[in-house]
């Protein structure tokens, strides 16, 4: 089992920055995944940032160049910096991770979610 725990949301004026954290309690397997996701009100969950275990990472479209995917595998905390906050990255903040067991079982884990609200 895994305990995902995010923090790091609230209320930025257009432009502003924010960091976000999630710290991961259990037992991580070395083939993992662990990315953010969002969702908007009326709106489906969509991803934001990935980092794989090997260090690489990926981003949805609209948030290249301004958010920053990193991990601290010691403490096992994913963060999410975000730059250059608009309206529209106004949602529900998961955290999420994925790991493959020694016999290949996927097992999937969401955050509760942290709110972030961006506005004038």
């Amino acid at each position: 089992q895994v305990q995902l725990v995010e923090s790091g949301g609230g209320l930025v004026q257009p432009g502003g920055s924010l960091r976000l954290s999630c710290a991961a309690s259990g037992t991580i397997y070395s083939r993992n995944l662990m990315g953010w996701f969002r969702q908007a009100p009326g709106k489906q969950r969509e991803l934001v940032a990935l980092m794989f275990s090997g260090g690489n990472t990926d981003y949805a479209n609209s948030v290249k160049g301004r958010f920053i995917i990193s991990r601290d595998s010691a403490k096992n905390t994913l963060t999410l910096q975000m730059n250059s906050l608009t309206p529209e990255d106004t949602a529900v903040y998961f955290c999420n991770v994925k790991t493959w067991t020694v016999i290949n079982t996927l097992q999937d884990y969401w955050g509760q979610g942290t709110q972030v609200t961006v506005s004038s």
